[in-house]
């Protein structure tokens, strides 16, 4: 689940992390308070789940109530990028004298928490990875010994951040990092972290995703839900009681086990495709679960082509072509499906669909070539 800007912050105030002094508002009345109780000078921040939002004219500087009545008229309702903007973020400006990048997250492939630290902050990390990749700091974190404060001050001076800023930068990721692993989340990210003149530094951004499946450890999170927009694919999903994360590509992926489902993504982005979701079954494959997910996916316009990626373990194979099978007389698919089922009596399985292939509906051998195929398959759909 990921959070608005303003949970964000006060998921970070949790742990000790400092921001800035500020409230939110749905109404430009409410609006005017919340800059009132501030203090002025004041910025009035859009609330989307998006980036650009400064471009758009999302976030503007307000001196007076007449200024900040004027920005919050302009913004409520504004379109951003496809969304709506219903919620502002009212806070105390702050003066800026540097700006830094610091985040957490997990690295599947080295199974171990990832830390990342830069000096250069207020753009996309994405793009200072491309630009200059030496501008970032990394650390590798084995989640039982966790971060120490002299790994944290260790990683900061790495980074090339300013003298004055170290200390105050180092004592954040350590609080960033607890917020991280005690929260429960699958990310947590500042942008800028800000050093202002009078020599603090603190948390002018704010980005975190909560990790849903320690959702029933923290039931303060339904406060987050109550105003959340869930990506509609996700949304029907999780009516489903399907685990479902929405991309932004063109092949969509069914799979039976996280693991596997992650494995999926990976090998499609390989042979040059781009995955439209991750979509895990659970350990089953049943007529109900499949029909389930082919709703899901095909109710995604960006869809050119599917991935049925199958293991049976428990489930035997046989039983996973059936249910695929019965799936498919269910749900009027719109995209060519490309099926590789192996495991227990997988050859049983194949010949079952061999009966029912077609141009649109193709078995293959190994996760590679059902890959390579989808990914052609959509290419061909989207020329």
């Amino acid at each position: 689940m990921d959070l608005f800007e303003y949970q964000g912050k006060q998921y970070f105030a949790r742990y000790g992390i400092p921001v800035s002094a500020g409230g939110v508002a749905v109404t430009v009345d409410e609006a005017v308070a919340q800059a009132e109780q501030a203090g002025y000078p004041v910025v009035v921040k859009a609330q989307v789940q998006v980036g650009g939002r400064g471009k758009a004219g999302g976030i503007k500087l307000a001196s007076t109530a007449d200024e900040v009545r004027h920005h919050a008229g302009n913004i409520l309702g504004l379109d951003i990028r496809g969304h709506t903007v219903e919620r502002l973020w009212i806070e105390h400006a702050s003066d800026i004298k540097k700006e830094y990048y610091a985040s957490f997250t997990l690295d599947r492939s080295a199974k171990k928490h990832l830390g990342l630290v830069s000096a250069r902050g207020g753009i996309d990390i994405e793009q200072v990875a491309e630009e200059d990749p030496s501008a970032i700091s990394r650390i590798h974190i084995d989640p039982v010994e966790g971060l120490s404060a002299q790994a944290a001050r260790g990683l900061v001076d790495q980074a090339g951040l300013d003298e004055e800023a170290r200390a105050g930068a180092a004592d954040i990721l350590v609080a960033l990092y607890r917020c991280f692993v005690e929260g429960d989340c699958d990310l947590v990210e500042i942008n800028p972290l800000i050093l202002t003149p009078d020599g603090k530094v603190h948390a002018l951004d704010a980005k975190v995703t909560l990790d849903d499946n320690a959702a029933f450890r923290h039931p303060e999170w339904d406060e987050f839900r109550g105003v959340a927009k869930m990506d509609p694919r996700e949304e029907m999903a999780r009516e489903r009681g399907l685990q479902y994360v929405g991309l932004d590509g063109e092949v969509g992926i069914i799979a039976n086990g996280a693991g596997l489902a992650m494995s999926t993504l990976d090998v499609v982005n390989q042979v040059g495709g781009k995955p439209a979701n991750f979509l895990d079954v659970g350990g089953g494959a049943s007529a109900e679960v499949m029909a389930n997910a082919l709703e899901v996916i095909n109710s995604d316009e960006k869809v050119r082509a599917i991935f049925i990626n199958i293991f049976g373990g428990i489930t035997r194979g046989e039983a996973v072509a059936n249910g695929i099978v019965q799936a498919l007389g269910r749900v009027q698919i719109k995209s060519p499906i490309v099926i590789r089922l192996d495991g227990t009596n997988a050859e049983e399985g194949r010949a079952i669909l061999k009966e029912h292939e077609s141009e649109r509906l193709v078995s293959r051998p190994t996760m590679v070539e059902a890959a390579r195929t989808a990914v052609e398959m959509a290419k061909r759909a989207t020329r």
